[in-house]
């Protein structure tokens, strides 16, 4: 029997499941007619899981059922790649798409796929190493919508700049979790398979197994020819070895994180352990587990009673910050305002750096050809090192921690070095002990005056020399103090004498 024989064998017999309670041959003649509907592009999100890979084969098989002429849509499938990926799903991930495009240009088959990645700037590690950003947690999550919905998104909107409007089509199941059924519920327009997607307002949204459960979505991929080639058997043994789930594709901030075991950033500290990567090490994948190591290491960071370790009291604005309306009780009768601590010192992410690069080079030694950190990246953090708001690194560190490791040098860009230098720091730090005055706000005002120099006009300097100066430059301890003196009514006695005196000299003035 020919290939091509037992292929359209099985997948007429996957086509006579039924799946959620409807033919799974019905389903695909849906997508066909809405394929036929109109000329909106697709956007195929695709993450690599189990329920993206469900959605992919059922668009594949059905476009592969209509006559090539009409076949004339083009079709996007895109995957996101935060760049700290787990690594043996972003190798799943590659090669499926590698084999995905190659089948399609051989056949005839208007599907191509892309991967998207974040802003150069706004990177896992370019935010943490690089402008000292915390670890990300439940109530700090910043890397999702930086790294994976603004990418996505992105790629959404070069679309719907063609035709006006596109179709995004996801993976979506309502049994997912009841916050997915009810966004998807909302969403939903009324007599249509799509649903308005929630914040682009020129893209829909088709969700076509929403109904479906976990054990029917694994039915059908085992079941089901791959049409594409291949089989889903190591997408099984991931999950099987893994005992988790896929990080969803993310296009807005209601889609769930990806957190509670799932497949996603092997940085990821939303929760509080990683079982997914840990059930990865403990069933053969051990060379893994310097990255989990890395990943604990991180999570550490984000402790409460850790905070002041590894942050710095002062923002990035140069402000000390407190929360809002939260005060605390020491037992003893005091009560202070809650400190919210800034950017991980700097000392701190040179350390972090050069393990992280060492890992990479153990890692490469070992055989495995992964990159935890580009290029691209080691230059962008290099420049906020140099201009630091707070730890400016005036002696450059970063290229002699990349020689330490690697024992060679990178094109480094002349123009990223900073005005300062390490004599000028030691310098500026005796002036500042002399005086008492912070070396942070002598550079701060020698950076305002050197990027004001040879201009015509030096319009706003006033201004900006105000605000440096309005920065909190005392001791923490100070400001501490200061504000639960504040909070507790410490200047009513003041207050009450000026206002004394105020009164004493109206009624002198008065005619």
């Amino acid at each position: 029997m020919s290939d091509v024989f037992l292929y359209e064998s099985a997948q007429e017999q996957a086509n006579s499941l039924t799946v959620a309670g409807r033919p799974l041959g019905d389903l695909i003649g849906e997508v066909c007619g809405l394929y036929l509907e109109d000329n909106r592009p697709w956007v195929v999100g695709f993450s690599g899981g189990k329920d993206s890979t469900a959605v992919l084969q059922l668009i594949y098989t059905a476009l592969q059922s209509l006559p090539p002429e009409r076949r004339d849509k083009r079709v996007f499938v895109v995957s996101s790649d935060t760049l700290v990926e787990t690594p043996v799903v972003i190798d799943l991930l590659e090669t499926t798409l590698a084999e995905l495009n190659d089948k399609a240009a051989a056949q005839g088959m208007p599907i191509e796929a892309h991967q998207v990645t974040p802003r150069q700037d706004q990177t896992f590690w370019v935010n943490l190493l690089g402008k000292g950003y915390p670890a990300p947690t439940q109530t700090f999550r910043w890397c999702t919508e930086r790294m994976k919905i603004n990418p996505i998104n992105a790629f959404i909107l070069d679309k719907v700049a063609e035709i006006g409007e596109a179709i995004v089509i996801l993976g979506a199941r309502s049994a997912e979790s009841a916050s997915r059924a009810q966004v998807i519920a909302k969403h939903r327009i009324d007599g249509s398979n799509l649903g308005k997607h929630t914040s682009l307002p020129n893209a829909y949204v088709y969700t076509p197994i929403e109904d479906w459960t976990a054990d029917e979505v694994w039915e059908y991929l085992m079941s089901a020819p791959r049409p594409w080639g291949g089989d889903n058997r190591a997408l099984l043994e991931l999950y099987k070895g893994s005992n988790a789930g896929e990080c969803p594709i993310v296009i807005d901030t209601s889609t769930p994180s990806c957190g509670n075991s799932r497949f996603g950033c092997w940085t990821c500290t939303v929760v509080t352990a990683d079982k997914a990567m840990e059930s990865l090490v403990e069933q053969g994948e051990s060379w893994m587990r310097p990255l989990l190591d890395f990943r604990n290491m991180l999570a550490e960071t984000t402790k409460p009673e850790r905070k002041p370790e590894f942050r710095n009291s002062r923002r990035r604005t140069g402000k000390v910050s407190f929360a809002r309306g939260d005060i605390q009780d020491d037992g003893e009768g005091s009560r202070t305002r809650k400190h919210v601590p800034g950017p991980y010192w700097i000392r701190y992410r040179r350390e972090w750096l050069e393990r992280l690069l060492e890992l990479q080079r153990d890692l490469q030694m070992g055989g495995h050809d992964l990159e935890l950190i580009t290029v691209d990246e080691l230059h962008e953090i290099r420049r906020e090192w140099l201009n630091d708001p707070n730890e400016p690194d005036w002696e450059d560190h970063l290229p002699a921690i990349y020689r330490r490791v690697f024992d060679e040098e990178l094109d480094w860009i002349p123009n990223d070095v900073g005005i300062f230098t390490k004599p000028n720091a030691e310098l500026l730090s005796d002036l500042a002990d002399k005086h008492g005055i912070p070396s942070a706000l002598i550079q701060k005002l020698l950076n305002l005056e050197v990027s004001m120099d040879g201009l015509a006009k030096r319009r706003g300097m006033t201004d900006r020399i105000h605000s440096i100066l309005s920065e909190d430059w005392e001791p923490l301890e100070n400001i501490l103090a200061e504000s639960e003196r504040v909070h507790d009514g410490g200047y009513q006695e003041e207050l009450d004498g000026l206002q004394a005196e105020l009164a004493a000299f109206n009624a002198a003035t008065e005619p």
